[in-house]
């Protein structure tokens, strides 16, 4: 199971079929996706000056808020051609082969503010919705979240990669006692240690779940997934000072 984190940017559905709940993965969140759903739409439908507030909009972005005003009637597409960020861009995951498409479809879910947990098969709207966006009158999104989803991730029986950022593992934090390794993104200084640079380090996760998804060998240990990492040049080391091995990732992009 490979976990992503959703991308701020989105393009457009482009089938006419609007946003179907009983079609997502994990229906067992359908009754906390109503209420966030809900939320979002009573928020985008209000005064206009609010909704960029809570949102972190400007004024330039009006047509984000009309995103959320319409999502029971939006056109939808899967995930993964929803979400355009750096991540899914590097990931191309329209250039992969049917094989390795089918195993990225069966096996790659994103944490989702506004979904919880969505397999990147599933087919959403595009919308707007930060993991950290506290909504009028509803809790934490991480409160919201955070119990089922990581009850979801405790009963997978496979190894998880987790590939999230910071703000959507609170959405769903990993189970101490679940098979987890967790990738960590580091880039080459020209002195000094490594350092986390963020559009290298969301661009070399896109290209480590592509690396991923097109091996044929079976990811069920942190050695495994660390060998499959090095083959795209990285540094790779395995620190197991944690609950579960972290992965640390030295990429040189000069």
């Amino acid at each position: 199971m490979l976990l992503l984190p959703p991308s701020e940017s989105k393009a457009e559905g482009t089938q006419a079929k609007p946003l179907k709940l009983s079609t997502l993965a994990h229906p067992q969140l359908n009754e906390l996706r109503e209420h966030v759903i809900g939320a979002v739409e009573k928020l985008a439908k209000g005064p206009r000056a609010k909704a960029r507030e809570v949102l972190g909009l400007s004024a330039k972005q009006e047509s984000e808020i009309e995103r959320d005003a319409n999502l029971a009637t939006a056109k939808t597409s899967p995930a993964w051609q929803i979400y355009s960020g750096v991540l899914f861009d590097a990931l191309d995951a329209q250039s992969l082969s049917a094989t390795a498409r089918k195993k990225f479809e069966e096996t790659t879910f994103v944490s989702s503010a506004l979904f919880g947990l969505i397999s990147v098969a599933d087919h959403i709207p595009a919308y707007r919705l930060s993991g950290d966006t506290r909504l009028p009158r509803l809790e934490s999104l991480a409160r919201v979240w955070s119990d089922s989803v990581s009850s979801i991730l405790e009963r997978q029986q496979e190894l998880i990669v987790d590939l999230r950022s910071g703000t959507y593992v609170a959405l769903g934090p990993l189970p101490d006692d679940v098979a987890a390794v967790v990738p960590k993104i580091w880039q080459k200084m020209p002195s000094g240690p490594p350092k986390i640079v963020t559009h290298h380090n969301k661009a070399t996760k896109g290209r480590i779940v592509r690396e991923l998804v097109a091996t044929r060998k079976r990811l069920d240990t942190a050695e495994v997934v660390a060998e499959v990492i090095a083959s795209l040049g990285a540094d790779v080391d395995i620190s197991y000072a944690k609950s579960h091995p972290i992965i640390n990732v030295v990429i040189d992009v000069a």
